[in-house]
């Protein structure tokens, strides 16, 4: 079955099921290991790992530009990806992966409503926001489609973080599809 990329018009009809995504607490849907570069694993459960992120996956091999040093960012050990906007960009479930994040959360990832320095809950372990951007590039494009890349990108993609967001492990622990994912307000992580 071939898919066809939507266009801006067809992306923009979809934003409001998008902008329904619960704010406080909602689910881990799927989780992507990446071993290497260009595979993926779609497992059941996982551990995270505040060194290694998401254990067995590549990010700690991964070179990144925002270092001085070249070395894997510190704040982009997860990607997460809000499962409304992926099941609208990918049409089927099964071409999720193909967005190379890690954690699909039905949850409000937008900015405001998640903004850098917010812890979340998932199975045992924490995972907390970080101010990395994460924007849509020559691979999301190829996958997605011109329009779902430069609509990501555009200052209303940044803002509800259509492409999703960077994350790291502030508490390790076993993360399962099907967890709930709570917001952590104030000291209670």
């Amino acid at each position: 079955m071939s898919v066809r990329h939507l266009s801006t018009h067809e992306i923009e009809a979809g934003l409001d099921e998008i902008k329904r995504s619960p704010k406080d607490e909602g689910v881990l849907h799927l989780i992507v290991r990446r071993p290497r570069i260009g595979a993926r694993e779609s497992l059941d459960e996982a551990e995270l790992d505040t060194t290694a992120g998401l254990v067995g996956d590549s990010w700690s091999q991964r070179k990144s530009s925002r270092t001085a040093d070249g070395l894997p960012h510190p704040d982009m050990q997860l990607n997460v990806m809000n499962t409304r906007a992926i099941a609208l960009l990918a049409q089927t479930e099964d071409r999720w992966p193909l967005a190379g994040d890690q954690l699909f959360i039905d949850l409000d990832l937008s900015e405001h409503n998640l903004p850098a320095g917010t812890p979340l809950a998932l199975g045992t372990a924490v995972i907390e926001v970080t101010s990395q951007p994460h924007t849509g590039c020559g691979k999301f494009a190829e996958r997605f489609g011109a329009d779902a890349m430069q609509w990501v990108n555009s200052a209303t993609g940044r803002s509800l973080r259509m492409r999703g967001l960077n994350a790291k492990v502030v508490r390790a622990g076993r993360i399962r599809a099907g967890d709930v994912v709570r917001k952590i307000i104030g000291a209670e992580s």
